[in-house]
């Protein structure tokens, strides 16, 4: 479904992205990470159009959206759901105004057609439909964070979420339930995700594949089980300060059914760090 080929990307004398290549394929989820200013987050610019890379290309679907004009960027938009960080709900609005505005704004609904929709996004993302004329900085972090994944679902029901750093600032309780709606949407809805995080645990849980960067290049695309077993010098420095949760993470993924989430066997002569 998305596919990177050689991009770069410039700002001024800084190059951010340098020949990063990579692949995500229908109905899995993508993990993007690496520390500061690697360029993950650029990643989610590009492939929402709001930039464009200086060279190579982005597929969606098969389209090259670095060849398209502004009209047509706007219906491929419309394919994504974007969660940003921090929710960036509206806080002017209600909780129902935040998740409905897309369909008034773009679709030929009643109030009542938008308010019965609206209700049914918010139980899709586990609230309770009552939270609707509240206004956002009357939830907690957690559930504002839900709401912008409901504002995003309800944008013409995506194919492609694009999540930045979605449980970054919650306690541990609410960042689970963000990963545990992350992985139903994926596995219960069939939705294609690319979602940037610093949190290796939650890199571990979500992701089908996982892309590391490093001052814009990929220095790792691999299955979970396959970053915790590289040797690769960086990645054992970049997972190092992370062991805890990294065991936190392989003991769920060992309750799991096998494959590629499959917990690997630690390399002969110590652990796989």
């Amino acid at each position: 479904m998305i596919v990177f080929r050689n991009v770069d990307y410039w700002i001024g004398e800084n190059h951010i992205l340098k020949d990063v290549s990579f692949s995500v394929p229908k109905g899995q989820t993508k993990v993007i990470l690496g520390p500061s200013g690697s360029g993950k987050s650029t990643i989610l610019r590009l492939l929402i159009g709001l930039v464009k890379p200086d060279s190579g290309a982005i597929f969606v679907d098969g389209e090259d959206i670095t060849q398209v004009d502004e009209d047509r960027m706007q219906l491929i938009r419309r394919r994504m759901g974007m969660v940003f960080q921090q929710g960036a709900l509206f806080d002017s609005m209600t909780v129902g105004e935040n998740v409905g505005y897309s369909l008034l704004e773009h679709a030929d609904h009643t109030e009542e057609q938008v308010e019965e929709a609206v209700r049914s996004y918010l139980r899709l993302v586990g609230l309770d439909d009552f939270l609707i004329d509240r206004m956002p900085d009357q939830l907690s972090g957690g559930m504002q964070r839900r709401v912008a994944i409901a504002r995003a679902l309800a944008a013409q029901d995506p194919d492609l979420i694009l999540y930045d750093e979605p449980t970054t600032g919650l306690d541990p309780q609410s960042a689970e339930r963000i990963i545990d709606l992350v992985l139903r949407l994926r596995d219960e809805h069939g939705k294609t995700a690319v979602l940037v995080t610093h949190d290796i645990s939650d890199a571990l849980e979500v992701a089908n594949r996982i892309t590391v960067l490093d001052q814009g290049s990929v220095v790792f695309e691999g299955a979970p089980a396959e970053l915790v077993a590289s040797r690769n010098p960086f990645i054992r420095e970049f997972l190092a300060p992370f062991r805890k949760a990294m065991a936190v993470a392989l003991r769920k993924l060992d309750t799991a059914p096998g494959g590629e989430h499959a917990p690997p066997t630690p390399p002969m002569g110590g652990n796989a760090l």
